[in-house]
């Protein structure tokens, strides 16, 4: 017990990483998402295209291979970034491309006829899609935007790659020191704890959707 109250303040320094990267990407991912939906279902073909060709590099190639991609291959094209801003980069760039494509499909689920009535009643496009659209297309997304946040608080491990120091991390140099897997069980049951917290924050706000049925 004295080894798990001896290690435990080691791991939260470790979480506070994962914390961070998961907190900036949810906030700038989300919606620069929302960007990215619009963008694609643009009618100019162009526009559209560089979106689809964005989508398809972001979700067909390994969000590892991204980051370092960006801290270690930009600079050849004299563009450097330091740890911190590369991985936010390319969370953030990888997970507003798989928001994108949850949030168009459910602006395709929504039935036509709702855009034909404002265009009816003379609404602006800023007006129907922020009054009417999107609170409709967030209460229809928001199961898999849980699940794309959960899978986040698990890919923040991957920030190991550019040797920042996030809790998993410690939980193996703690490991590896001390010859125990102790350390290893406890950032499980952190990691537990924090999606139970954001499956918890999650159902509040689809409660407050439950208004758009």
């Amino acid at each position: 017990m004295d080894y798990i109250f001896e290690i435990t303040p080691f791991l939260l320094d470790g979480f506070k990483t994962t914390l961070w990267v998961f907190s900036i990407t949810a906030l700038f991912s989300i919606p620069l998402g929302i960007a990215v939906c619009l963008l694609r279902l643009s009618k100019i073909k162009i526009i559209s295209l560089i979106i689809q060709t964005y989508i398809l590099i972001m979700r067909g190639t390994p969000l590892l291979l991204q980051i370092i991609f960006i801290y270690f291959g930009l600079p050849i094209m004299g563009i450097v970034l330091n740890r911190e801003v590369s991985v936010s980069i390319a969370f953030i760039l990888n997970y507003a491309a798989y928001f994108g494509e949850i949030f168009r499909g459910g602006i395709n689920s929504i039935d036509i006829g709702q855009f034909e009535a404002a265009k009816v009643l003379k609404l602006s496009k800023t007006t129907t899609y922020l009054g009417i659209i999107l609170p409709q297309v967030f209460k229809i997304v928001l199961p898999s935007l849980g699940n794309e946040l959960i899978t986040l608080i698990k890919d923040t491990s991957l920030v190991y790659v550019l040797g920042l120091g996030d809790i998993l991390r410690a939980a193996k140099t703690l490991s590896n020191k001390d010859a125990t897997i102790i350390p290893l069980f406890i950032a499980g049951g952190i990691y537990l704890v924090f999606i139970w917290f954001v499956t918890i924050l999650l159902k509040k706000v689809e409660m407050r959707f439950e208004y758009y049925k």
